[in-house]
């Protein structure tokens, strides 16, 4: 009984000073907030008036996961997140009951099944394509759907060594992004791309330009098999990279050639070119320098700036000519930008590619220059109408990231990511186990192709590249869908029928 009385005279007492200890701490903030000036809410309304700057950062996160539809979130909805996440996890990829896509949407893509498709035994199968015919080295690309430049850097180590493992297991190739190459690209034996920036991380000299010497280093690598100069990118066209200083860390920093716990931010544009004359002539250097294919990543603003670009091609030598145009649109997205740019600044890779496609072909470069497409192609219909608009390759950087594991946090930026993919903070890091996620980014991988190999067979061609504007209708207003070609008509001397 004694223990009994004792217990409740604890809890008692407990319960008052927990209540007063509140009690306090709310006088205490009273007075910070009635005294503070620079937020005007919680100067008029102390303490309660923190709920607000509360209920705004729990927002996004009560939105992502009770309140937002299958199809409605941004960047990238749940559907889209999920199917990704059941392609990496090699499981089951069919759903049931019925589409949760309105199809009556405008813009939406609509693909046409032939009416008597090839049988089973037919089906449609991904063939390997030649890039730099002209190139000492050129490369037999195996994969229609390879992975987008994400820089060492901007992603973490276990990040690139799952995707170097995983693109090796699946047979695609592994763009370095900007940041250089580091030994976590290499390790894990996949076909790698070396994107060379507008600060040259990786092979730059001591003053900032381009060092042959370092790109010789580079291109002995056997798995080193291209080279893309990239001049812009969707997330921030006119805006050269941005590192914060939170992730140049000392091996990050020896990789770039820059110093340590410095933010780092790329110039605008290459400073040693000022006209497509120009950067052919960095084309034709870095190609005579490594004997491998270079080719260009850009963003697209108008028809008139693409067609120079082809006609200065023209006006010279095909050899100049890049051997492959990576368009990235402008939803792409990047671990740091200005919103004004993310929002507002480059054509969207749905206008840039169809129109980009034709003027290669207008010119008659459809075998000398392969299109790769870019900007946020995620699932098995975004890639078909890519190759449909005549793309020949899809790369995509932001559907790897959720193979790996990324929830859409949008914290990119502040190394501060709960996934481990984005931070160089070894608290989150160690969440992302390389040797568990790689399986997933070739498991994503495989399925994307198998998928668009589907839609292919149901279209009733027998390789994905086949797939024409004919076969994908466009839905317009009013809920009448349009055929892709008619719309955005191929160029060619005898009209598309």
């Amino acid at each position: 009984m004694g223990f009994a009385a004792n217990a409740i005279e604890f809890m008692a007492l407990s319960f008052v000073f927990i209540l007063g200890t509140l009690a306090v701490g709310a006088a205490v903030l009273f007075v910070i907030d009635r005294f503070q000036t620079h937020d005007a809410i919680r100067r008029n309304y102390p303490v309660i008036g923190r709920f607000r700057h509360l209920f705004s950062e729990l927002g996004e996160f009560f939105r992502q996961y009770f309140f937002a539809m299958d199809r409605e979130e941004l960047p990238f909805n749940r559907a889209q997140r999920e199917w990704v996440g059941r392609a990496s996890s090699g499981e089951g990829n069919t759903v049931a009951f019925g589409s949760t896509r309105n199809a009556t949407v405008p813009g939406t893509p609509i693909f046409v099944n032939a009416p008597f498709p090839p049988l089973d035994d037919q089906s449609a199968q991904t063939t390997a394509l030649q890039i730099g015919p002209t190139a000492k080295q050129p490369y037999l690309a195996p994969s229609i759907f390879n992975i987008s430049g994400m820089s060492f850097g901007a992603i973490s180590k276990p990040a690139v060594q799952a995707l170097s493992r995983g693109a090796k297991q699946a047979g695609v190739w592994l763009n370095t992004g900007e940041g250089g190459l580091s030994p976590f690209h290499l390790e894990g034996g996949c076909d790698i791309v070396f994107q060379i920036g507008t600060a040259k991380y990786g092979v730059r000299n001591e003053q900032g330009g381009l060092s042959d010497t370092k790109l010789a280093e580079i291109a002995a690598h056997d798995a080193v098999r291209m080279f893309e100069i990239k001049l812009s990118q969707g997330a921030k066209p006119g805006k050269g990279g941005i590192l914060p200083a939170a992730k140049v860390t000392e091996e990050i920093a020896g990789i770039r050639g820059i110093p340590a716990g410095q933010a780092s931010l790329s110039p605008n544009r290459h400073p040693e070119m000022e006209s497509f004359s120009d950067l052919l002539n960095m084309v034709a250097h870095i190609r005579s320098v490594t004997g491998k294919p270079v080719g260009i990543k850009t963003v697209v603003g108008s028809e008139s700036v693409m067609r120079e670009l082809f006609e200065c091609i023209k006006a010279r030598d095909t050899d100049c000519a890049p051997d492959f145009i990576t368009i990235d649109g402008g939803e792409g997205g990047t671990g740091a930008a200005p919103m004004p740019l993310i929002d507002l600044v480059g054509m969207s890779v749905r206008e840039a590619l169809p129109m980009v496609a034709n003027l290669r072909d207008e010119h008659g470069l459809k075998d000398r220059i392969r299109l790769i497409s870019s900007g946020k192609l995620v699932n098995p219909g975004d890639v078909a109408w890519a190759l449909a608009a005549g793309a020949d390759f899809v790369t995509s950087a932001r559907g790897f990231m959720f193979a790996l594991g990324c929830i859409q946090a949008l914290k990119c930026n502040k190394n501060t990511c709960p996934t481990g993919i984005t931070t160089h903070d070894p608290r989150f890091q160690k969440g992302l186990v390389a040797e568990d996620k790689y399986a997933r980014v070739a498991a994503y991988a495989r399925e994307i192709t198998h998928e668009v190999e589907i839609i292919a067979h149901s279209v009733g061609v027998s390789e994905p590249r086949q797939i024409r504007r004919r076969h994908v209708r466009i839905m317009q207003d009013g809920g009448q869908s349009r055929p892709m070609n008619e719309l955005m008509p191929s160029y060619s001397p005898v009209a598309e029928t």
